[in-house]
């Protein structure tokens, strides 16, 4: 099974406890572990019965990986109403289950094939945008769990929020999740994931159903699960009400919102601007990253420069329209670099990965770190500066109001707001995306009349 990660038999513990908590196994009730590995669900449910007193139920566990499906056969073998079956998960069928435990594997899009994603899209309503794995995983064993049942799985808890789980999201409301707890990063060790136990029951019930979260700190709060298929950002952390301010968004008041660019290749593409010849900087812009973003007030300072083989109106130019920019693309090494590119499928091979919009890049314009500890915004009063991929660009529909916008974005309302509403990256920093960004509500001293009786329509952007 691909994603297969150990769980820590003190996290197992902790979720075999609230598989059972006011359920406990009875006679002739069952029990599923969709992806098993060698059995640390199973080795746990065990212990708790154990301890409890209680009669074990029937246990079925799936597990594709032939090694650790013989290593769980070997481990169980003594124990009748145990089952370990080497078949794929997503393609089960049968009796529903009363209880269901698991961390089911964590697999990206990226490293799913063609034909498989293909065929989860026709099989699953998770199977949406750029999906993981354990959300096939999630619906799959809701499928399967029984009047009454209850789940708890421990994944990344990205589900609550990103928009490629909404479809996912509005299959659990109709269930009753009972309880959202979030875990220590450090849980798995060096695998940065922000794990989450999420216990659900069967909707036997839902009039009066509160979702119990439990924060990383340890504190508890009680949420209304959204039927919407909305994000649970704002739900997890203390909601952020920016008092006095109008419905206007800054996605209303600006032009584009998006992350820079991806050239696919940037150590082709972006060159120290001082060893440049003066044939090549007639493609050059100066270029930077967000690791290159200083703190604090540092102006906007790059000795980097980005070839762009794009007009200002954003189409790709003909390498004969190139010159020495074609004579360095065109060497062996470099195309060779640029041919591996999965751009090149669909695009002439000396292509960005992505559009490139410069028609509103080269605008003055506010910048930010993909991720940080904590937003902070630049002011490129130019326009000239190219983010690249790991930066976030703004470029507002009136551009005399570029200061009074930074001052607000960089002031403690919108810093808590973002705070409140970004995805978390590594080490609790904030995950900036254009999605969440589009949404930040700003004063009304920002949207003036003239913008609201004639806006610009904002231009189309990546949404993360």
């Amino acid at each position: 099974m691909r994603g297969f990660v150990p769980t820590p038999d003190a996290t197992v513990d902790q979720m075999v406890s609230k598989l059972f908590d006011g359920k406990p196994p009875r006679e002739g009730q069952s029990l599923l572990d969709p992806g098993c590995g060698p059995g640390a669900f199973i080795d746990g449910v065990i212990r708790w019965c154990k301890k409890n007193k209680k009669r074990s139920p029937k246990i079925i566990g799936y597990e594709s990986h032939p090694e650790r499906h013989a290593e769980a056969v070997k481990r169980f073998r003594a124990f009748p109403n145990i089952e370990i079956l080497c078949q794929d998960f997503l393609k089960a069928t049968g009796e529903p289950f009363d209880y269901i435990i698991g961390n089911p594997p964590y697999v990206p899009i990226t490293e799913i094939s063609k034909s498989e994603k293909m065929a989860f899209r026709r099989r699953f309503v998770a199977a949406e945008g750029r999906f993981d794995l354990y959300l096939l995983f999630f619906e799959q064993a809701l499928r399967l769990l029984n009047l009454n049942g209850r789940l708890v799985f421990i994944t990344p808890e990205k589900f609550l929020y990103v928009n490629s789980a909404r479809s996912f999201r509005r299959v659990l409301a109709n269930y009753y999740v009972r309880e959202i707890n979030m875990l220590s990063e450090e849980t798995f060790a060096d695998l940065v994931t922000y794990p989450t136990i999420t216990t659900i029951d069967s909707p036997t019930d839902l009039r009066s159903t509160l979702t119990a979260i439990v924060s990383r700190s340890g504190q508890r709060k009680s949420i209304v699960f959204p039927k919407d298929s909305s994000s649970l950002q704002p739900l997890l952390h203390d909601e952020i009400v920016l008092n006095g301010y109008g419905m206007a968004t800054l996605g209303d008041i600006c032009r584009r919102i998006s992350c820079g660019i991806a050239t696919g290749f940037d150590s082709v593409f972006v060159r120290k601007t001082g060893e440049l010849t003066p044939g090549m900087k007639r493609f050059a812009f100066p270029t930077i990253s967000g690791r290159e973003l200083g703190e604090g007030s540092t102006p906007l300072i790059s000795d980097r420069s980005m070839l762009i083989p794009y007009n200002r109106r954003g189409q790709l130019l003909a390498l004969s329209d190139l010159g020495e920019l074609k004579t360095y693309l065109a060497r062996p090494d470099v195309k060779e670099k640029l041919k591996s590119r999965t751009c090149v499928d669909r695009k002439p091979w000396h292509a960005f990965h992505d559009s490139v919009p410069l028609a509103d890049i080269l605008k003055p314009k506010l910048i930010c770190k993909d991720i940080a500890a904590k937003p902070r915004f630049w002011v490129d009063r130019t326009g000239e500066i190219v983010p690249r991929h790991s930066v976030y660009y703004i470029v507002p529909q009136d551009e005399s109001k570029i200061d009074a916008l930074a001052e607000f974005l960089n002031g403690p309302e919108a810093a808590a707001w973002l705070n409140a509403h970004c995805q978390r990256a590594s080490k609790g920093f904030l995950r900036l995306q254009s999605s969440v960004l589009k949404r930040l509500p700003i004063p009304d001293s920002l949207n003036s009349a003239e913008d609201k009786s004639d806006p610009a329509p904002m231009r189309d952007a990546r949404a993360a």
